[in-house]
């Protein structure tokens, strides 16, 4: 009979619509129905099991329609269909709270459009590396069956006068024309402050571009800005936004969560938490995840059923090495 933290793995998987997870579970449910002896219960399993994926392949290979940006976009775009949801991204209630309302909002925007309101569709999102900004609009993407487009900075700006700006035009006619998420990624490239000493005339012509083109912008299109560096952002640009999200490094508990999500399917038992969160202080979520991938993979390949303080804290000790080189 599967474990409860297995049931409880199915079920989360299955509410989340997560199949890859969910299979993964039923297989471990499988496995351990043999190592009980009851080779009947697990044959049975693998073969639905089989005949599930098997179904879902033949429903994954029919055509779908694909909006994939084409002339001149094509050098400003990168198009994909994330999978992602929200309960993919581990953060504080708070800014969860805020990203289910634009989720919400998005889904009624002709409610709201009958009175005369905008849905919130413009982001700004701020803080360190690895937080979860670019898993944030992965995950509104794959929310609302949306594609991301995210904006390729170095086709984008160019040295000619002038050229920029219109490339920029480009990109919102496409945000008006072309339902999804737009991800402009490292965004302090051309949201800098205009009063820096490094400024030309050129970079201020595109802010002023920008600011005039997100004010005008009424698409049902999602606009994300993700910047490491919001201290370099000029200080117009933050009323532009109908919500500015703020990323932090996790907190033991967000840390905490992170760890049991990426390592539901294993057996952690012998795991010291403690001794664990304290050593991955200072990371942040996407090193901690890697850091969780490597300890599997480092279980897997040595036949171990069960995953180890040691293992976990090697991992860790690796991603603390590569963040100092």
């Amino acid at each position: 009979m599967a474990t409860a933290e297995q049931v409880k793995a199915l079920l989360e998987s299955h509410a989340e619509g997560d199949d890859e997870r969910f299979y993964a579970v039923a297989m471990q449910v499988a496995a351990y129905e043999a190592r009980q002896g009851h080779g009947r219960i697990a044959q049975d399993l693998r073969a639905k099991i089989d005949s599930a994926l098997a179904k879902g392949a033949a429903r994954d290979s029919r055509p779908v329609p694909v909006a994939q940006p084409r002339g001149d976009l094509a050098s400003l775009l990168s198009a994909s269909y994330p999978k992602a949801r929200l309960s993919d991204v581990i953060l504080d209630e708070k800014t969860k709270g805020r990203l289910k309302r634009v989720v919400s909002e998005q889904r009624q925007h002709e409610k709201l459009r009958v009175h005369a309101l905008r849905p919130r569709n413009r982001l700004l999102l701020v803080g360190p590396p690895g937080s979860g900004k670019t898993l944030t609009a992965s995950a509104l993407a794959g929310e609302l069956s949306l594609p991301l487009f995210t904006i390729l900075l170095d086709g984008l700006i160019t040295k000619f006068m002038g050229e920029t700006s219109a490339k920029l035009r480009l990109v919102f006619e496409s945000i008006a024309s072309t339902r999804g998420v737009y991800l402009f990624d490292e965004f302090d490239a051309i949201g800098g402050k205009r009063s820096s000493a490094n400024d030309v005339g050129e970079i201020r012509r595109v802010l002023n571009s920008f600011l005039q083109f997100l004010e005008q912008e009424d698409s049902r299109s999602i606009v994300v800005a993700a910047t490491n560096h919001p201290e370099l952002l000029d200080p117009a640009l933050f009323r532009r936004f109908d919500d500015v999200l703020e990323y932090t490094l996790p907190t033991l508990e967000t840390a905490e969560a992170v760890f049991k999500a990426k390592l539901a399917l294993f057996d952690t038992s012998p795991v010291d938490w403690d001794v664990v969160l304290r050593r991955a202080h200072g990371l942040s979520q996407a090193e901690i995840t890697l850091a969780c991938e490597d300890a599997a993979k480092e279980s897997i390949l040595r036949d171990q059923e069960q995953l180890t303080t040691e293992v976990l804290l090697s991992a860790l000790d690796e991603r603390h090495s590569a963040r100092r080189s």
